[in-house]
């Protein structure tokens, strides 16, 4: 059962952490896990406003990349390291935000990356389902630039 949480302007999905970890990907023959993927980091990238994300890119991670065995891993790290950010953008404590390594060593275990990635996304939304958030900050201004020196102009020599 998904809910829909409006933030801003923005709609997304709170999702049932069992039936996207077993149920949904069981049912397609494990397209689901694919759809869900593509989501998740349009979601994030929607969210953290950062359209350096590629939603398409972390899919072909995770499918084909699968032949090298290492880009599903660094995928599952960073999607979840997005989640930590989206957690750290509504003002998650440090030591309560998603771990990325535990994300991969979840991978080992029947998958359960999924379950605790969308179990962490769970707890955003639900934070303005029940309006704990007030209102989501603006993204992060990248470092100003400091300002040019010119350097003095030299006396007059007589």
């Amino acid at each position: 059962m998904t809910t829909t949480v409006v933030v801003g302007n923005q709609t997304y999905k709170r999702r049932n952490p069992l039936a996207v970890w077993i149920g949904l990907p069981l049912i397609t023959l494990g397209v689901y896990y694919f759809v869900w993927w593509y989501k998740v980091t349009n979601e994030a990238r929607r969210f953290l406003n950062d359209q350096s994300i590629n939603p398409a890119l972390s899919v072909v991670a995770v499918s084909i990349g699968a032949v090298v065995v290492v880009p599903p891993f660094v995928s599952a790290y960073t999607t979840t390291g997005r989640i930590a950010r989206m957690q750290e953008r509504v003002g998650m404590l440090a030591g309560t935000r998603a771990n990325p390594w535990l994300s991969v060593l979840l991978h080992f275990v029947f998958g359960a990356h999924v379950l605790y990635m969308q179990m962490e996304l769970n707890r955003i939304w639900d934070g303005f389902a029940q309006s704990t958030v007030p209102a989501l900050p603006p993204p992060l201004a990248p470092p100003a630039s400091p300002p040019s020196v010119t350097p003095p102009a030299a006396p007059p020599s007589a």
